[in-house]
C-alpha cells in the first residue's frame, strides 16, 4: 500500500512509537557481569509489553492486531492459536530469484518502503549559513551526466589541494542551493573533531523508496558496494592523506576513496535523515556504475592482498566477489544434531555430498534416537556419530559434536536442510579463513523457495531479515555480502579455534538464542559476522525441533545484552525497525 493511504491517526502513531533511537557510537557489552545492571522481571515485563503494543500497531492485518491485544503475544494460548491460524493468515513474499533474473522484478514504484514514508515534498527554505560556515565546507559541484569523468576527477584533486577549507562536500549541478544548506546543515551538526566522513540517507531515484543507510561501515559491505554514498562531508587532511580522488577509479571515485579511508582507520558518522543532495539518477544506472565498482573492490582487495574474483551481481552498483580457498584446503567437520528422523539426515546428507569441496567430513550427534531405523543407520553409516543423551539442549548438543572434531573449522547444519550451492563450503571457508571474521551465515529459503534468512537485525529484537518479505526489495544491501550483527546456526561457520576461544554456545541458552548469541560474543572479539547471499541452502523448519520456544531463553538473551534498552544494532540501516512483517520508518 503507498504511504499516502495511510489514515492520519496511524501515520501519527508510527511516528511516536517508545524507544527513540540513538546512533550506534559504542561497542557492544554484555550487562549479565554486573549484577548493578540486571534488569529485574518489572522492567522485563514493560519492555515486552511495548515491543508487543508497537508490533499490533504497525501490523497490516486485523486478526493478528486483536488476537494478541486478547491473549497477550508472550503467553502459551496465543502461540497455540497462531500456528493454528498462521495457515490461514498467510504471508506476502517473493521466491527465491536466481542468477540472471530482472534485479527489478520485486520493486514496486509506487509502492513506499518503509510502508510509512512519506518524503516531505515541499521543505522549508533554510536560513542562510553564516560566513564563516561556508569557509568551513568546500562545495565542489560535480555534473555526471555530462562531464568526463577524468576531467571532473582531475578538476577535483586540483580544488582540493588548493583549499584551505576543512570539509569537502561533493553535490550533483542538478540540486538546488536549498538542498545543499539543508543537508550541509544536518551533516555539519555531526562533524566533530577526529571524524573522517559524515554521511546520511538520500532520496534515491523513486521518491519513496529513499536510500536508507546502517550506523556503522561494515568494512566487508564496503567492499561490495558504495554504502555511503552522498550526501557526505569528507575531511580535507584525509583525503590529502591517501592522495586524493584516483582518475583510475571511474565513476566510483567516491567509493575508491571511501575504501582506502576505511583501511587507514577512517572513523564514519552516520546522520539518520534522508536528505537531499543526494546522487544523481545517473549514479544508479548500471552502465554508468557497475564497471567502476568491479574496479573499486577489485582494487581493495589486491591492496588487502586477498585473493579472488570480482564479477557485476544481480544489482546495479554491487560487486560480486569470492575469495579464493586458503591452499592447501581447510579441513572443515559438519555438526548435525539430531533425534531419530533419519528420513531428514538421509536428504540432507545426499545434498552435502553433492559438495564440490575436498576436504570435509560430518560429525552426526544422536540426543536419544530410540527407533530401529535410527540405531541401524547409526551402525553403518560412513560418518562419524556422537551421542549426545539427555533433554533437548541444542547448544549443549552442538557443543559436544564440536568437541570431537579436530578440523580446522566447523560449521553447524541443521538436520532439516538440504543444500542448494554445490560449493558452499569453499565460498563459506574462503570468508571465515580472514582474520577479522569470526561466524559466517548464508542465505535460508523456506518449503515454498521464499527467503527465510538473510541475517538476522536487532532493531528492536532479533528477528530475520526476509528479502521479498518483511524486506521486500532487492537493492544493494539484501545483494551484498555484507556485515550483519548475526546470522542462524541452522548453518553457520566458525574457525574451531576461535570456537574453543569463545567457549562454544552457552548452554543456558537452551533451545533458542544461542546462535545470535556466539555471534554477539565474536563481535565482543573483535571478529565479524558476515552473510554470504549467494549460498543458499532449503530448510524445511520445525521439522525436527517442532515449536520448542522457551521464553527463559528469550528473557536471558534479553538480560545479557540489553535488548529493548540500549543495544543498537549496527549493520540495518539506522532509520527503521522491524515490528512483525514491517519496517518501519523512524521520523526525527
Amino acid at each position: 500500500m503507498s504511504a499516502h493511504y495511510i489514515c492520519p491517526y496511524v501515520r501519527t502513531l508510527l511516528r511516536t512509537l517508545p524507544r527513540e533511537r540513538l546512533s550506534w557510537v559504542s561497542p557492544l557489552q554484555r550487562f549479565d557481569l554486573d549484577d548493578s545492571k540486571t534488569i529485574d522481571d518489572v522492567e522485563l515485563n514493560r519492555r515486552w509489553t511495548a515491543f508487543h503494543r508497537s508490533t499490533r500497531s504497525t501490523s497490516s492485518n486485523p486478526i493478528r492486531r486483536i488476537g494478541g491485544a486478547l491473549l497477550k503475544e508472550d503467553s502459551a494460548r496465543y502461540r497455540a492459536v497462531r500456528r493454528v491460524v498462521s495457515p490461514w493468515l498467510g504471508r506476502d513474499h517473493v521466491k527465491a530469484t536466481s542468477p540472471g533474473s530482472d534485479p527489478h522484478s520485486m520493486r514496486d514504484e509506487t509502492s513506499a518502503f518503509p510502508t510509512n514514508f512519506i518524503m516531505d515534498q515541499d521543505p522549508p527554505s533554510p536560513p542562510s549559513l553564516p560566513r564563516e560556515t561556508r569557509r568551513e565546507v568546500l562545495v565542489l559541484v560535480l555534473d555526471e551526466n555530462h562531464a568526463e569523468c577524468d576531467t571532473i576527477v582531475e578538476n577535483l584533486n586540483l580544488s582540493l589541494r588548493a583549499t584551505e577549507a576543512t570539509w569537502i562536500m561533493l553535490v550533483d549541478s542538478s540540486t538546488t542551493g536549498d538542498e545543499r544548506d539543508i543537508a550541509l546543515r544536518a551533516l555539519l551538526a555531526r562533524a566533530d573533531a577526529g571524524i573522517d566522513v559524515v554521511y546520511a540517507d538520500e532520496t534515491g531515484p523513486i521518491s519513496v523508496q529513499p536510500v536508507l543507510k546502517p550506523a556503522a561501515i561494515g568494512p566487508h559491505t564496503l567492499l561490495s558496494y558504495n554504502v555511503v554514498g552522498r550526501p557526505a562531508l569528507i575531511r580535507t587532511t584525509t583525503l590529502l592523506s591517501i592522495e586524493g580522488f584516483r582518475r583510475d577509479a571511474g565513476w566510483a571515485f567516491e567509493h575508491d576513496a571511501y575504501l582506502r579511508i576505511l583501511e587507514n582507520g577512517g572513523r564514519f558518522v552516520h546522520v539518520a535523515k534522508v536528505l537531499p543532495a543526494g546522487r544523481p539518477d545517473v549514479a544508479f544506472h548500471a552502465e554508468h556504475i557497475d564497471v567502476a565498482t568491479l574496479h573499486a573492490t577489485s582494487s581493495a582487495l589486491a591492496r588487502r592482498g586477498w585473493k579472488g574474483s570480482v564479477d557485476v551481481a544481480t544489482v546495479t552498483g554491487v560487486s560480486h566477489w569470492r575469495l579464493d580457498v586458503p591452499s592447501p584446503a581447510p579441513s572443515i567437520d559438519v555438526v548435525m544434531p539430531t533425534r531419530d528422523r533419519i528420513d531428514l539426515v538421509r536428504r540432507c546428507l545426499q545434498s552435502i555430498e553433492r559438495s564440490t569441496y575436498p576436504n570435509y567430513d560430518v560429525i552426526i550427534v544422536d540426543n536419544d534416537s530410540v527407533e530401529p531405523e535410527s540405531i541401524e543407520f547409526f551402525n553403518t553409516t560412513q560418518y562419524r556419530v556422537v551421542r549426545s543423551p539427555g533433554a533437548f539442549n541444542y547448544a549443549k548438543i552442538v557443543n559436544q559434536g564440536v568437541e570431537h572434531s579436530t578440523a580446522d573449522f566447523v560449521i553447524t547444519l541443521n538436520n532439516d536442510t538440504f543444500v542448494l550451492s554445490a560449493d558452499w563450503l569453499e565460498q563459506m571457508v574462503a570468508l571465515a579463513s580472514l582474520d577479522d571474521v569470526g561466524v559466517v551465515g548464508v542465505c535460508l529459503l523456506d518449503r515454498t523457495g521464499a527467503h527465510e534468512h538473510d541475517g538476522f537485525v536487532i532493531s528492536p529484537y532479533p528477528q530475520h531479515l526476509r528479502m521479498g518479505s518483511n524486506y521486500p526489495l532487492q537493492d544493494q544491501y539484501t545483494a551484498a555480502t555484507r556485515d550483519v550483527i548475526a546470522v542462524t546456526g541452522a548453518a553457520q561457520m566458525v574457525n574451531r579455534l576461535f570456537w574453543k576461544q569463545l567457549g562454544g554456545m552457552d548452554e543456558q541458552l537452551r533451545v533458542v538464542m544461542n546462535d545470535v548469541d556466539l555471534c554477539l560474543r565474536s563481535q565482543l572479539n573483535g571478529r565479524h559476522v558476515v552473510f554470504c547471499p549467494d549460498v543458499q541452502i532449503f530448510h524445511y523448519a520445525g521439522s525436527s525441533r517442532g515449536s520448542l520456544d522457551p521464553i527463559e531463553d528469550r528473557n536471558r538473551f534479553i538480560r545479557r545484552w540489553d535488548i529493548f534498552g540500549t543495544f543498537e544494532d549496527p549493520y540495518v540501516p539506522e532509520s527503521i525497525d522491524l515490528y512483525g512483517n514491517s519496517f518501519i520508518y523512524r521520523y526525527r
